[in-house]
């Protein structure tokens, strides 16, 4: 069924602001985002605006294919911003020039970071941020499409792009600083608290007894040790392509403000090295963490070597009072053999005559020696008959 173009797509909040205004920002909400001329934001961003935010839940609007194309139109996003793959990802950074008979007409960046927050009771929660800007350089206005930031990050945000430094409106980067340190502010409890966790482990008292771990509380800690690592590693790569492009653009633009650019630079720089900081917590945490994993496993391992031990020392008490047995009944084999002989009906004692032996004693041999050779075979070559019996049985 054919999309109605009064279908009203995702509620927006539009923030707008003009330069030097010491007052609250102006604040609306639309239920639908429409132009007849795309080339026209006059609508979206009136001359006396120098920031304009619009934000929206990227989700709503990517099923409505009216309203991305829209956005699309409006303000020269790329062709792969709504796709799968890039809605999906962990993270990204890219800018680009758009251009019109070879004279810019704006500049474009786009970033997207991910967050995992881990609060001291393992509950933990993601935090997104899509930032979207166009940057207007024959006005020195600037749009950012914020998209699904999440309380209390967007708040935060607002609050800080609606209020910046002036002078830094001048160039297009200058919503990075505010955005890296939004990212910095929720990075660093959550590293926090995973150090925390891993530091209630490693001042328990050892259990008395055998001792029992929590592994799934072990499993679950060291799987958000791993996303707050891979995060903070996006965070740093996202952050360090930031940078190139920003000294790419200053650059290729003489007639730029360079004290703006170096102060933002280095602002970036400064985020830089805070969130670098915080990945090197994170690693150790994790080895901390490999550590306490490690040791809860050869905890369980020595107890349990312990016991083994003391079975295998029983056993050995054992075997001696076997040993002792086994001497003992060794001891009387020979006497029991020769009472054994002669308690037969084949030898006689009497008073005249003395001892008396049958003719018929060979018989005994007779069947004694075949037994004994027989049950000998039998004992010696028992493992090979027993795997041929098993084998035709198969």
């Amino acid at each position: 069924m054919q999309e109605q173009k009064s279908r009203p797509c995702a509620d927006l909040l539009i923030l707008q602001r003009s330069k030097g205004d010491a007052g609250d920002w102006r604040q609306t909400r639309r239920a639908n985002f429409h132009l007849e001329d795309p080339s026209d934001l006059s609508d979206i961003i009136p001359t006396w605006s120098k920031i304009c935010v619009i934000a929206a839940d990227s989700t709503e609007i990517e099923r409505c294919s009216q309203c991305r194309q829209a956005f699309a139109d409006a303000f020269c996003m790329p062709h792969f911003w709504w796709s799968y793959y890039f809605i999906k990802g962990n993270g990204s950074v890219g800018c680009e020039r758009t251009r019109d008979s070879g004279v810019t007409t704006g500049f474009n960046t786009w970033s997207k970071f991910s967050v995992k927050k881990v609060d001291h009771d393992t509950r933990f929660r993601w935090y997104h941020t899509n930032i979207f800007t166009r940057w207007l350089p024959l006005t020195n206005q600037t749009v950012i499409l914020a998209f699904d930031l999440n309380t209390p990050v967007k708040e935060r945000f607002l609050r800080a792009v609606m209020k910046p430094d002036e002078s830094w409106l001048n160039d297009p980067f200058w919503v990075y600083p505010y955005l890296v340190e939004q990212i910095a502010l929720i990075q660093e409890p959550s590293v926090w608290a995973i150090r925390d966790h891993v530091r209630l482990m490693e001042t328990e008292g050892k259990p008395e007894g055998r001792p029992q771990p929590d592994y799934r509380r072990l499993h679950d800690i060291a799987r958000h040790a791993i996303h707050v690592s891979e995060t903070l590693d996006v965070a740093m790569q996202n952050l360090e392509h930031i940078l190139m492009q920003h000294e790419s653009y200053t650059n290729s633009t003489p007639d730029n403000d360079s004290g703006v650019s170096e102060d933002i630079h280095v602002r970036l720089r400064s985020w830089q090295s805070f969130i670098a900081n915080l990945r090197s917590r994170s690693i150790s945490n994790e080895k901390r963490l490999q550590n306490e994993v490690q040791l809860a496993f050869n905890s369980v391992a020595q107890h349990d070597a312990s016991v083994t031990l003391e079975i295998g020392r029983a056993t050995q008490l054992d075997s001696a009072t076997m040993k002792t047995i086994a001497f003992v009944t060794l001891t009387f084999l020979p006497p029991t053999f020769i009472c054994a002989i002669f308690s037969m009906s084949f030898f006689d004692f009497g008073g005249d005559s003395g001892w008396t032996m049958s003719n018929k004693f060979w018989i005994y041999w007779v069947f004694a020696i075949p037994t004994t050779v027989f049950t000998t075979l039998v004992w010696t070559y028992w493992p090979d008959i027993r795997r041929m019996l098993f084998s035709k049985n198969e």
